[in-house]
């Protein structure tokens, strides 16, 4: 027998479009993005529903829902106030313990579940009573590892993949997942209801183009930029990303379509359809390691198995000491901005104009260079990634403008420093293209010959409060 996956889905987790939809435009119309999702599964002919959702973490290896039919009232611990959650499902135990089994031959450690009271998730409940509301489709449920890396996750799915092919089931894959995380901290008015921050609304708009362009394999590989790009470092989003490409065969040619996108508590929530018909565009290269077999060393204790490999940190011997920028009147400084190389504060108002010192692409905290330095400790050229090294800039921007009660929007000039104008102002104007662009700010772009740190772009910014 030969089962396959007959679609795939992102979903979001918060029980607002299950249980108040009519308080909110945005929640109402994710609602009905679940409905015409659910229409689809059905249409398919699937015959299995397998949820890995976000909101249920685990810390030693995966667990498995193996209970016939969990049921329970859950009531959302942030959300409570929404109401509560009843729920009865019908999980195909059978599928779970030979998930489970297929787990332990591929190296990894998982175990199954199956007690009366055992709590299912509320990105579980959410997808479940919504995509298969009258329980017409078996479902198995798969927690999140925390600490899982990329070849751990990877062989999570091939091992469910492994059974689902000697089982002859058609599948739908379903992650229940936020897009940016970020929520508000207080409780909002559900008008008032928005994403928290533009630069969160600019990250979750580049997944969903390559979504919609069935580019799977791409967001996967475009969650480690955002891993180092957004302030939550070791941010659990994407590892639904890379469970669901590999549940596709890493591919870049699938067809996607965003059902709905919109806000849910200052986070961005999305259904999006993923089907396995391919577009025709050709796929795109998979340029990780095919991992078959998980050898157990996630790196947790080491330097991070999914950063970028090309990165590296500012010390001493590669640039000049750094700084604690100063205090003063209308000095504005953010720890979330890298440290400046000498006495000078990240940005300064003057009347309703923000000043900002130059800002390059260094990280905060570990001073890496997304996409490499432009020259090593002895000084000699390497290769480094403009385009990386560009965003970088866009992002440290962002997080000073936020810090002094700006943003992107309000930028009306940029003056722009490139050391290699000839190989590098392609790279930079495309990205700029993407990010700053969009906003219009005048622009003067300068070749410099060097920069006091091994960076290649730099950016002087005048912005309105």
């Amino acid at each position: 027998m030969n089962g396959s996956i007959v679609g795939s889905y992102v979903v979001p987790v918060h029980p607002h479009p299950l249980l108040v939809p009519e308080k909110n435009e945005g929640w109402g119309r994710i609602r009905a993005a679940f409905d015409e999702a659910r229409n689809a599964i059905k249409e398919s002919g699937a015959d299995l529903l397998i949820i890995y959702s976000t909101t249920w973490p685990s810390i030693i290896g995966h667990q498995i829902q193996a209970d016939p039919n969990p049921q329970w009232t859950l009531v959302d611990h942030d959300f409570h106030d929404l109401g509560s959650m009843d729920y009865s499902f019908n999980i195909d135990a059978e599928f779970a313990e030979a998930w489970n089994e297929a787990n332990h031959n591929r190296g990894l450690q998982s175990r199954t579940v199956a007690y009366h009271g055992f709590p299912i998730d509320v990105g579980s409940v959410v997808a479940l009573k919504l995509l298969n509301p009258d329980n017409a489709i078996p479902a198995v449920i798969v927690s999140s590892n925390v600490y899982a890396n990329r070849s751990e996750t990877t062989v999570l799915a091939k091992a469910c993949l492994d059974v689902i092919q000697k089982t002859g089931r058609k599948a739908v894959a379903v992650t229940a997942m936020s897009m940016s995380n970020r929520m508000f901290t207080e409780f909002i008015e559900p008008s008032e209801d928005r994403i928290h921050s533009l630069k969160d609304d600019e990250w979750n708009r580049k997944v969903l183009e390559f979504l919609e362009e069935g580019r799977l394999e791409d967001v996967a590989q475009l969650s480690r930029t955002i891993h180092q790009q957004i302030r939550v470092q070791k941010v659990v989003t994407f590892k639904p990303m890379w469970w669901l490409s590999a549940m596709n065969g890493n591919r870049n040619n699938l067809t996607g379509r965003i059902l709905a996108y919109e806000a849910l508590h200052g986070a961005g929530g999305a259904v999006v359809q993923l089907d396995p018909t391919s577009t025709g565009m050709g796929d795109k290269e998979y340029d990780e390691d095919d991992v078959e077999y998980y050898k157990g060393e996630r790196n947790v204790l080491s330097a991070d198995e999914d950063a970028t490999v090309s990165e590296e940190s500012i010390t001493p011997s590669t640039g000049p000491a750094l700084w604690e920028p100063p205090e003063g009147k209308g000095a504005v400084n953010s720890k979330a901005a890298p440290k400046p190389v000498g006495m000078y504060p990240h940005a300064r108002q003057v009347g309703d104009l923000l000043y900002l010192s130059g800002v390059g692409p260094r990280q905060p905290g570990t001073n890496t260079i997304p996409g490499g330095p432009i020259r090593d400790g002895e000084g000699n050229p390497v290769e480094y990634d403009i385009k990386a090294q560009t965003r970088a800039v866009v992002e440290n921007i962002a997080r000073i403008l936020e810090e002094a009660g700006s943003s992107m929007d309000k930028i009306v000039d940029v003056t722009s420093f490139l050391v290699d104008m000839d190989r590098d102002f392609a790279g930079y104007n495309e990205v700029w293209a993407e990010t700053l662009g969009h906003y219009g700010p005048t622009r003067t772009t300068l070749a410099i010959r060097a920069l006091p740190t091994p960076i290649a772009v730099e950016m002087k910014v005048i912005a309105k409060i």
